[in-house]
């Protein structure tokens, strides 16, 4: 998201909208950082969606007399619905904003977000915009599989067309930042138009482009910050929820993605230990590290990019092998109809 130079109106009311559901960890922080939000029309609501631990608590005690706030007890979760979209839609109901941003309750932002949001919007002359946060990262699992969000859009997704056009098929979006014109969410039919999704931030962005609505996936490496998952269990859990329903449910497109990991990903890394183990400076056999040299470059450049550690380029063999059993084992549950598993519920 660049420095955009289009002004804004002040007076413009933007509605930042969170739904939580077991987020002792992220409530009080999460409103401490929304207290720092320089835009001068905010209305911020906070969805409390039937937790099972203190969030609710936290969440009164951290807004305290912040007129800005609002916070909501969720429904009961109705039948054909997915929880966080459920929730997602029961904030758009009580939102009065120009504009709709909605966030996770693991996101921090940078102050003047909203205006630098807003002037995109308005420069880009988009009815939404969307983006991969920077992602700290601490567990195994973390380090491998969370970047590889990134590498996926920026060597698989063609940009150009995903940014200049409404072809649905060239989608991509981060949950953890979706914000919206109202004429754009409205048009799009909002949440209850993909009650059942549990890949909602894809599924709602196709919706927005399909009512004609030009969507923007930028870069908010500089202003939006989400720590997705805390350990390694989590890591598998969310990863397993999100790959096969976000690969269309298509087996075909999965064997395709993991052959094509498996041969330019994964196989340098055997490739290069036959070269050392035939001499490392013998004969042609340095020519066989030549293909991790050139994964790990690819990778170390989209780190750079996104603003990642550089050194956990040299884990992408490995998390190239993770990230396939992970698509298989999405894949997997998908097909023998077990449900996959969020925060105490399950989906189909």
């Amino acid at each position: 998201m660049s420095k955009a130079e289009t002004s804004i109106d002040g007076n413009e009311k933007v509605s930042i909208l969170v739904p939580l559901r077991n987020e002792e960890k992220n409530a009080e922080v999460l409103v401490r950082n929304l207290k720092g939000l320089t835009h001068p029309s905010l209305e911020i609501v906070l969805l409390d969606d039937n937790s099972t631990d203190g969030t609710k608590e936290l969440l009164y005690e951290a807004v305290g007399g912040d007129e800005r706030f609002e916070i909501l007890e969720g429904r009961p979760l109705p039948g054909g619905w997915s929880g966080k979209v459920h929730a997602c839609w029961q904030l758009s109901q009580r939102a009065t904003g120009d504009y709709l941003l909605f966030l996770d309750a693991d996101v921090k932002l940078q102050p003047g977000t909203v205006q630098q949001g807003l002037r995109f919007l308005k420069s880009k002359k988009a009815g939404m915009i969307t983006g991969f946060p920077k992602f700290p990262v601490t567990s195994l699992l973390e380090r491998w599989l969370v970047p590889l969000q990134q590498f996926f859009v920026v060597f698989h997704l063609p940009i150009w067309a995903a940014n200049h056009t409404t072809r649905e098929e060239f989608t991509a979006a981060h949950g953890a930042f979706l914000f919206f014109s109202r004429e754009a969410y409205e048009a799009s039919g909002g949440h209850e138009g993909i009650r059942d999704s549990i890949v909602d931030d894809v599924h709602i962005t196709r919706k927005v482009k399909a009512a004609g609505k030009r969507v923007v996936l930028c870069n908010v490496t500089d202003y939006v910050t989400c720590k997705m998952y805390s350990r390694n269990k989590e890591v598998w859990e969310g990863f397993t929820k999100n790959l096969f329903p976000g690969l269309n449910r298509s087996v075909p497109f999965v064997l395709m993605i993991s052959l094509f990991y498996l041969i330019f990903y994964v196989f340098p890394l055997p490739l290069a230990i036959y070269g050392l183990w035939n001499g490392f400076l013998e004969d042609w056999n340095l020519l066989f590290f030549l293909p991790l040299v050139l994964t790990v470059l690819q990778k170390m450049w989209v780190n750079f990019v996104i603003k990642q550690r550089l050194m956990l380029a040299l884990w992408m063999p490995a998390a190239s092998g993770a990230f396939i059993a992970l698509i298989f084992n999405s894949m997997m549950y998908g097909l023998r109809n077990k449900g996959y598993s969020w925060k105490g519920r399950t989906y189909s």
